[in-house]
């Protein structure tokens, strides 16, 4: 289950209170349509599966992730990094997307390459 995955693993118990709270939103509001922003992967997973698992009616819909001017994903726990956490957070973006950018020009690059791409960029 979500426990397992490393997220879970770092913050027990989050998982369960995040599908408590939404399915309780979700039967008090009765939406027709609920937005989660995409990078909050394993969450936006989870959600769907209540909604499926509870027939809902009710379609998730995942959004792109908005992004500071530096490309650090927008979130309220950014408030949390000290100074320079923030400074380097937006190199781990700036690197998925070089070795997306090195993929779409040679779909045959080896895994090993992108490894090493985004792995010279985060050093």
């Amino acid at each position: 289950g979500f426990d397992d995955i490393p997220e879970g693993i770092a913050r027990p118990g989050h998982f369960r209170g995040v599908a408590t709270i939404v399915t309780k939103l979700f039967n008090i509001v009765q939406p027709t349509n609920a937005y989660f922003g995409q990078k909050d992967a394993a969450q936006c997973c989870l959600i769907r599966r209540i909604v499926e698992d509870l027939d809902m009616d009710l379609n998730v819909i995942i959004k792109d992730t908005i992004r500071e001017k530096d490309g650090l994903a927008m979130s309220s726990r950014n408030a949390y990094l000290k100074p320079d956490e923030r400074k380097a957070a937006p190199i781990i973006y700036q690197a998925l997307r070089t070795a997306r950018e090195k993929y779409q020009a040679d779909p045959g690059i080896s895994a090993s390459e992108l490894v090493e791409t985004v792995t010279s960029i985060l050093q």
